[in-house]
């Protein structure tokens, strides 16, 4: 019970060195609670965020404050059908008078990386990031540049619906941890938008607040959220009920082609134990690992022609999965 008391007083401390970032966000962002605490879940596990919404939602707004407030270096790149991939990682640049070449680095060379509308460039430059965000490290020519730690890829993008946008490639969308999907803000928040942002030069001051090393710091206290047996294997019945989706109650094998990677369940793991450190909890629940499952997993599940027949998302068919598997 000691220990138990102890890492506990050491996850609230931890908790409470956040709270400075959601007050210095509050200032510029009206409400996107969800978004923010997702964001929080990826930095204090490395785990790369995809945002999907329309457009005007402070996807990027969001993720830029969340930069300042963070003593981190930050570049964005807009991407448009006519970027080139050299455009993001970097290149080598011919000095006729010496002959030799220089190499010339792209702005993925920062800690936080803001992919913004990343699925309006084609699937060649989006593929340039696959190496950055899998192995931390980018090739130029035959010279391989380790990327500084901590590095983090916060992608958006516009519903594939939309004119003018290209699929992710499955391998790129598999590396991002967390996809999360936005929607309008309510009435009162807007109304607090348009209060906030009435004017034609709005006054937002944001403070950095966090030290590249407490983030660190905040790393090893998620490694110590303790993770009972028995949620581990609720994290793998869920991620593969995703593979063999007719063996649950409900036969779902005509709407699942394919299930979750091993992946998942890591990156489902991870995400449930910065969940409980954000609720102030030393341990993992199976509350933690539902709030976070539908984020985790809604980008691993491909579905079939006869889902998308009927109108199926895999959001529902997650949600079926969830009511079907036994809750320890």
């Amino acid at each position: 019970m000691a220990d138990l008391s102890e890492q506990t007083r050491v996850v609230e401390a931890a908790r409470e060195r956040l709270q400075p970032v959601y007050v210095q966000i509050s200032r510029v962002v009206v409400g996107q609670t969800l978004l923010l605490e997702r964001l929080l879940v990826g930095l204090l596990t490395g785990g790369h965020v995809l945002l999907e919404g329309v457009p005007g939602l402070a996807k990027t707004l969001t993720v830029r404050t969340l930069a300042r407030t963070l003593r981190l270096s930050f570049q964005r790149i807009q991407f448009t059908p006519d970027l080139l991939p050299a455009d993001v990682i970097g290149t080598q640049i011919y000095h006729p008078r010496s002959g030799e070449f220089s190499v010339k680095k792209g702005p993925i060379f920062a800690n936080l990386v803001l992919a913004d509308e990343i699925n309006r460039a084609p699937a060649k430059v989006q593929s340039a990031l696959l190496e950055a965000m899998a192995e931390r490290q980018v090739t130029i020519g035959d010279t391989s540049f380790v990327l500084a730690e901590p590095f983090l890829v916060l992608a958006t993008q516009n519903p594939i619906e939309q004119e003018g946008t290209y699929p992710l490639p499955e391998a790129q969308v598999d590396r991002f941890m967390l996809k999360v999907k936005l929607d309008y803000p309510s009435k009162d928040e807007e109304l607090r938008i348009l209060d906030r942002m009435s004017a034609i030069e709005p006054a937002l001051f944001v403070e950095p607040v966090l030290e590249p090393s407490e983030i660190f710091e905040l790393r090893k206290v998620v490694d110590a959220v303790y993770l009972d047996e028995r949620i581990k294997r609720y994290i793998v019945d869920l991620v593969h009920a995703t593979r063999r989706p007719s063996e649950g109650r409900a036969d779902l094998s005509a709407y699942i082609q394919l299930g979750a990677s091993p992946r998942a369940t890591i990156y489902l793991a991870r995400a449930a134990k910065a969940n409980a450190l954000l609720q102030g909890r030393p341990f993992v629940t199976p509350e933690d690992v539902k709030a976070v499952a539908l984020d985790v997993l809604r980008h691993r599940v491909t579905l079939t022609y006869e889902a998308e027949a009927e109108e199926l998302t895999s959001e529902t068919l997650l949600d079926r999965i969830l009511a079907q598997v036994a809750v320890p």
